[in-house]
């Protein structure tokens, strides 16, 4: 879907680690006082385009509803830093716990579009907002994003479809599938070790079923078949906190024989 080039990173590190990601989405430290959001909302409109910027960033830290019209619009920005600080403004923004159904909707279908956008730092930062939104309509583009995106947007699908874990069962039950897939035959090491990561993230809400089965099989598979040191690290850490028996068994056997 998308060629390399568009990103053009210079190797792996500096790909999946992008300096447009170095500000802070959120913070829970009382570092310094929160922007005033009057003065911010009247910035998102300015015509400078430094000023848009940080003024979008300023959302990713405040959550005000009356921002949310004017950082769709910033998603349309002709500058790559001022869309993707709306983005994850947006994702900071887009908490179904402060949005009616109606509401998040007006997030939706824009941020979903913007994955056509051609700059992979914008569409990570789109992809972080959409799984922030814990919508089940946010599905579909994320596994989208996992199986066909270029690597560093990969990762973080992988990362957000864990957020499905606060939406419902079904929600789960479909993000799981293409966990595994992408976990089994994804060229990045990173990329599977997020898959493992979400689907350990996943199982531990789920009963004891054919999808939790399914599920637990292949982590155990990444653990026993796996030839990257991280990724089988990811998937053991991934079954011992869901503490799966028949997992847990397997791990033990596998270090008894000298394996990891």
């Amino acid at each position: 879907m998308y060629d390399d080039d568009d990103l053009i990173p210079l190797d792996l590190e500096a790909e999946l680690a992008d300096p447009l990601d170095r500000f802070e989405v959120a913070s829970d430290a009382p570092e310094s006082p929160l922007p005033d959001p009057a003065a911010m909302l009247a910035l998102l409109s300015s015509s400078v385009t430094q000023q848009r910027m940080l003024a979008a960033r300023a959302f990713c830290e405040i959550q005000d509803q009356r921002a949310v019209p004017l950082l769709v619009t910033l998603l349309q920005d002709d500058c790559p830093l001022v869309r993707v600080s709306a983005a994850y403004a947006l994702g900071r923004n887009g908490d179904p716990s402060i949005l009616t159904p109606e509401e998040q909707s007006t997030i939706l279908a824009p941020l979903i579009q913007q994955l056509q956008d051609w700059n992979g730092y914008v569409r990570k930062g789109v992809i972080w907002a959409l799984g922030n939104t814990k919508s089940t309509a946010a599905i579909p583009p994320l596994i989208e994003a996992l199986k066909t995106d270029i690597p560093a947007v990969r990762l973080w699908a992988a990362s957000a479809l864990a957020q499905m874990v606060s939406v419902d069962y079904e929600a789960i039950v479909v993000a799981i599938p293409p966990l595994i897939e992408v976990m089994r035959r994804d060229a990045i090491p990173a990329v599977r070790s997020n898959c493992a990561w979400s689907l350990g993230q996943l199982c531990k809400e789920l009963p004891s079923n054919v999808v939790y089965a399914t599920a637990i099989d292949a982590l155990i598979e990444a653990f026993a078949e796996e030839k990257d040191l991280g990724v089988r690290e990811d998937a053991r850490t991934a079954i011992l906190r869901v503490g799966d028996t028949r997992g847990l068994q397997v791990i033990e056997e596998l270090e008894q024989d000298g394996w990891f």
